[in-house]
């Protein structure tokens, strides 16, 4: 954990983590340190790390070889590209041979000499100018992806397009026009009142805007305004498609962190935490001295503007994994451990981080509640549908002839959306299929876009609205790549906590790697994962595989409903 602050600063964690009889608040952290600039397995310096915390060897190496970033062998170069959906489908997947070619080492391996690694991840949060990669926090991104690694062309990263379509902002007000933050976290705090602020997101409605849409006050008051609730802001953006978080938290991240500072003030907290994705570094570093700024202005610490009203944020950094995003695995890789799923209940809002009342609520969520305490809940739930209150960051794909993150009110056709908004495909194409809301959102063919953006609307033509990514296939990727690059993603996020998801999602990769109609065989493994699996990962994937084949029809023969 990276505390933030003056030195003599309370440091939350370690105090739970004390207070809970649990060391290793650290470990994480040390993992990484002693990974770094060594290409040797975790088995040779995982253990070591562990006993210097006083822990058993296995805590740290369970950890150790779960993680990505920690598993994977780095080099004195290390580069990781993209081998997420928009980026997969911005080159049909050539991009990584391209890459491997060019820097001379396979993914997953290193170079003899030690000094070039090549990692592949999902996503970097490019995919609106994909295929990408990090070459070590240096971003790449276009079509001259391998040249720009081999040194043969300059380093190209556009910055995000952004654009606003209701015409009064809830979330791209500070990006668009700089809008400041804090204001409405000074009055608060001033005023004393959090009862006001839970009642106004009461009254507008909001619900959580990382994927599983759940009422974010109703959240809020499950934590009973216990005194040692903590409050997540999870900037662990793992829907490949989607970069909202990652534009909020680099261009505006005094908004993030003024949403985490109401929803502690909401829910009786005096500390709160940031998870950043290890893949955005340029948002962690936004986000830590956006943290260094609040302190210094006295948004934050002991005496919040003079008054007793007591908050620290500290900034984490994640390591490596999609699972790791749901809300008890991410609690999970908070306390040091394998960032697996959990069951439920209890639940977080019971029993959290170090057992504490835990309230987990996604960087977008948390960008929506300063709008709605300025203006209140009734002037935000007269936006959206009747049903989903509110306006939607939706992520455009490199395909699109605009691509680019659009602030949208919910109930939007996606067709406006594709069409208007998007400009269609780039140079003419026609679009073949559209997948929505991330890998296991689900897929819609070029003639049922005729569907408001919705979690309801999408639901009923099989897919979710998830973090809302559009991402465009054209034909120029087989229907049975997309198959397979969707079983490879189950195959290897699935965190193995359960052995429905963790022999289903490879099952399923071998089923769509033969290339023959799965047939009953694939009934049978459907429906093990969608009744058996811990987790929504695992219940998600034989919805979006029916949802892909009906997009395609025919040509996806046997995997349909």
């Amino acid at each position: 954990m990276v505390p933030v602050g003056p030195a003599d600063r309370f440091d939350a964690f370690r105090a739970l983590a004390d207070r809970r009889g649990r060391p290793g608040d650290r470990l994480t952290e040390s993992l990484v340190e002693a990974r770094a600039g060594t290409a040797d397995g975790p088995g040779s310096w995982a253990p070591s790390v562990a006993a210097r915390v006083g822990l058993p060897a296995a805590a740290a190496l369970g950890p150790a070889t779960y993680y990505a970033d920690l598993a994977t062998p780095h080099g004195r170069r290390h580069v990781r590209v993209c081998a997420a959906t928009a980026c997969f489908a911005a080159r049909a997947g050539r991009h990584l041979a391209e890459v491997e070619h060019e820097l001379g080492v396979s993914a997953g391996c290193v170079t003899m000499d030690q000094d070039t690694s090549l990692q592949t991840v999902r996503c970097l949060g490019y995919c609106y100018a994909g295929p990408a990669a990090l070459d070590g926090d240096v971003p790449c991104t276009g079509p001259a992806l391998s040249r720009q690694l081999a040194g043969q062309a300059p380093p190209s990263a556009p910055e995000i397009p952004a654009a606003d379509d209701t015409g009064d902002p809830v979330l791209l007000g500070g990006v668009l026009f700089g809008e400041p933050a804090w204001q409405m976290w000074s009055r608060a705090v001033l005023a004393g009142s959090p009862q006001e602020v839970l009642g106004q997101v009461a009254a507008s409605g909001l619900r959580g805007r990382g994927g599983a849409g759940f009422r974010v006050a109703a959240k809020w008051e499950a934590a009973g305004r216990a005194p040692d609730t903590v409050v997540v802001a999870n900037g662990d953006e793992g829907d490949p498609g989607s970069y909202a978080d990652r534009l909020l938290m680099e261009a505006d991240p005094g908004r993030v962190l003024e949403g985490l500072a109401l929803a502690c003030f909401a829910c009786g907290a005096r500390r709160g935490v940031v998870l950043v994705r290890s893949e955005y570094p340029a948002a962690l570093a936004r986000m830590r001295e956006a943290v260094r700024q609040a302190y210094a202005d006295g948004c934050l610490g002991p005496s919040v503007h003079g008054t007793a009203t007591s908050l620290d944020i500290h900034v984490v950094e994640g390591a490596g994994s999609y699972v790791a995003g749901e809300e008890t695995a991410l609690i999970a890789g908070l306390e040091g451990g394998r960032g697996c799923a959990r069951p439920r209940p209890p639940f977080p809002t019971e029993r959290g981080l170090w057992d504490a009342p835990t309230v987990v609520n996604n960087v977008e969520t948390l960008a929506a509640v300063p709008w709605i305490v300025r203006h209140g809940g009734e002037a935000y739930a007269r936006r959206g549908t009747t049903a989903e209150s509110g306006t939607k960051l939706v992520c455009l794909s490199e395909r699109f002839a605009r691509p680019g993150c659009y602030e949208v009110e919910l109930g939007t056709p996606v067709r406006r959306i594709v069409t208007e908004l998007g400009g269609g495909l780039k140079d003419g194409a026609e679009l073949a299929a559209l997948q929505v809301g991330g890998p296991l959102g689900g897929f819609l063919s070029a003639d049922a876009l005729d569907v408001p953006l919705s979690e309801a609307g999408l639901s009923a033509r099989g897919a979710a609205l998830g973090h809302a990514g559009l991402v465009a296939f054209d034909e120029r990727v087989a229907p049975e790549d997309v198959l397979r690059h969707v079983w490879e993603f189950a195959a290897a996020e699935s965190c193995g906590a359960c052995s429905p998801c963790r022999v289903g999602s490879r099952r399923g990769l071998d089923l769509a790697s033969a290339g023959t109609p799965p047939g009953q065989e694939w009934e049978r493994l459907a429906r093990v994962l969608a009744e058996a699996s811990l987790c929504a990962f695992g219940r998600r994937i034989p919805p979006a595989v029916r949802s892909l084949a009906r997009a395609y029809g025919d040509r996806l023969a046997g995997w349909g409903p």
